[in-house]
C-alpha cells in the first residue's frame, strides 16, 4: 500500500470532506429536530415524531438505490468520458424517482395504516406519528429526485456542489423548524412541514445548478424530444438499470428491516425507551453519515478507476480510504466516550429519557469501531457496481446475525436490541472485506 501517495490522499479528501460536511448536516438537523421536540412537555411528542419520521424515511432509504446506482454509473461514465450515457443516467433516475414518489402518495392511506399498526406504541405516539407522516409523504417525489441529483453530481466529481446543496437545504429546514415549532407552536406538524418545504426547495436549487453548469452536456446530444424519450426509455438500458437497482433495493430493504425493527420494538418497550433510542439513533446517524463521506469518495475513485480499467489506482484508493475510515472511527468513539452524556442532556431534559439513554451510551461508543468497515466496503462495491455482493452480505448479516442474536438476547430488552444491531453491522463489514480480499484481482 502506498500510504505516502500524497496526491491520492488529497484526491480522497477533495471528494470526502465536502461529503462529510454535507452528510453530517442531516443527522445534526435530526438532532435539532429531536432537541426541539425533546424539550416539549411529554415524551410522546418525541416518540410520535420518531415513528412518523421512520415511516417516511423507510421509503427514502429503500430508494437509496437511486443515489447509489446513479453515483456508480455516472462515475464510470465520467471515467469513460461518455457524456451521452452520463446525461441519460440522470434523466432516467429522476423519472424513476418521481414515479415512485407519486405511487406512494396515491397509496398513502393504505401504507400509513399498515405502518402504524406494525409500529405499535401508545395512543399518543400513534396520533402524532400519523400527523407527522400525513404531511411528510407529500415531499417524497422531491426527496427521491434529490437523491438522484446528488448521486449524479458526486459521480461527476462535484462534491462541493453536493455539500452546498445539502447544507442550504438543511439550513432552510432548520430555520423553518424553529419558526414553526417554537414561533408558531405547531409542535410535531411544524417539524414535518419544515422538512416538506425544504425538500422541494432543495429540488429547485439542485435542478437550477445542474442546468446552469451542465447544460453543455445535454444540448446537442439529441435532435428532438422523441429521440430523447426513446433513449431514456431504451429497453436494454432500463433492464440493466433495474437489475442493478433490484440488488441494491434488496440490500437496502434488509437494512431498513433492522432499523425499523429497532424503532418499532423500542416503541413496544415504552415511550421513554423509544425517546431514548431516538437520541441514540441520531448519534448513530451522525457517525454513519460522517463515515459515509469517506465511502462516498471511495465510490467515485473506484468507479472512475473501473471506468478507466486501471486496477492499480483502484487498489491504492481502497487502501487509503480504509486507513482514514479507521482513523475517523476512533475519533468518533473517543468523542462519544468523552462527551456523550453532555450531548444527551443537551438534547432532552426529561429525566427518565436522559437516564435511559445514558445507560445505553456505551453501544454508541463501540459502534464506530465495529461498523466503520461496512460503510467503506459498501462504497467500494457501489463504485464497482457489484450490487449482488452487497445484497448477499446484507442477507447474511440480517437473517444470519441480527434476528438470531436478538432472539437469543430478547430477555435483555433494549440492550438485546443494541447488541443484535452491533453484531449485524460487524457482520456486514466482515463479509464484504472477506470477499474483496479474495476477489480483488478479478475486478
Amino acid at each position: 500500500m502506498k500510504f505516502n501517495d500524497l496526491d491520492r490522499h488529497k484526491q480522497l479528501f477533495v471528494l470526502a470532506l465536502p461529503m462529510i460536511l454535507s452528510n453530517i448536516t442531516a443527522p445534526l438537523l435530526g438532532l435539532v429536530d429531536t432537541a426541539v421536540i425533546g424539550h416539549l412537555s411529554h415524551a410522546y411528542y418525541l416518540g410520535g415524531s420518531t415513528v412518523g419520521a421512520m415511516i417516511i424515511t423507510v421509503i427514502t432509504w429503500l430508494c437509496g438505490f437511486l443515489r447509489m446506482s446513479t453515483t456508480g454509473l455516472s462515475a464510470q461514465a465520467f471515467g469513460q468520458q461518455n457524456d451521452q450515457s452520463n446525461c441519460l443516467i440522470l434523466l432516467r433516475g429522476i423519472i424513476v424517482a418521481f414515479t415512485v414518489g407519486l405511487v406512494v402518495i396515491l397509496l398513502q392511506g393504505v401504507y400509513l395504516d399498515i405502518a402504524l399498526s406494525l409500529a405499535g406504541g401508545s395512543e399518543q405516539v400513534q396520533f402524532y406519528a400519523r400527523e407527522y407522516s400525513e404531511v411528510r409523504v407529500w415531499g417524497l417525489p422531491a426527496a427521491l429526485a434529490n437523491l438522484v441529483i446528488m448521486g449524479w453530481l458526486l459521480g461527476n466529481h462535484q462534491a462541493k456542489a453536493v455539500m452546498w446543496l445539502v447544507i442550504t437545504t438543511n439550513l432552510i429546514n432548520l430555520g423553518l423548524d424553529l419558526l414553526f415549532v417554537i414561533g408558531f407552536e405547531w409542535q410535531v406538524k411544524g417539524v414535518a412541514l419544515a422538512t416538506l418545504i425544504s425538500e422541494y426547495s432543495g429540488l429547485i436549487i439542485g435542478l437550477i445548478f445542474v442546468f446552469k453548469n451542465f447544460q453543455h452536456k445535454f444540448i446537442g446530444l439529441f435532435t428532438n424530444a422523441q429521440q430523447l424519450f426513446e433513449a431514456v426509455l431504451e429497453r436494454s438500458a432500463l433492464l440493466s438499470y433495474f437489475k442493478l437497482n433490484r440488488d441494491i433495493l434488496i440490500r437496502t430493504l434488509c437494512l431498513e428491516v433492522c432499523f425499523v425493527f429497532m424503532t418499532f420494538q423500542g416503541a413496544r418497550l415504552g415511550d421513554d425507551v423509544i425517546a431514548a433510542n431516538a437520541i441514540l439513533m441520531n448519534f448513530l446517524l451522525l457517525i454513519s453519515f460522517g463515515l459515509d463521506g469517506i465511502a462516498n469518495a471511495a465510490e467515485v475513485m473506484v468507479g472512475k478507476a473501473k471506468g478507466e480499467n486501471n486496477q492499480k489506482n483502484m487498489f491504492v484508493s481502497v487502501n487509503i480510504a480504509l486507513c482514514w475510515t479507521g482513523i475517523f472511527a476512533l475519533a468518533y468513539s473517543l468523542m462519544f466516550y468523552l462527551a456523550g452524556n453532555y450531548f444527551i442532556t443537551t438534547i432532552s431534559n426529561i429525566t427518565e429519557v436522559v437516564d435511559y439513554a445514558q445507560q445505553h451510551l456505551f453501544w454508541i461508543v463501540a459502534l464506530p469501531i465495529l461498523a466503520c468497515w461496512c460503510y467503506l466496503y459498501d462504497g467500494v462495491y457501489v463504485g464497482l457496481m457489484q450490487a449482488h455482493i452487497m445484497r448477499n452480505s446484507m442477507l447474511i448479516a440480517t437473517f444470519g446475525c441480527f434476528f438470531p442474536v436478538w432472539w437469543l438476547l430478547e430477555d435483555y430488552g433494549n440492550h438485546g436490541l443494541w447488541a443484535a444491531f452491533s453484531v449485524f453491522m460487524l457482520a456486514r463489514g466482515v463479509t464484504l472485506a472477506w470477499h474483496y480480499q479474495r476477489n480483488k484481482h478479478a475486478f
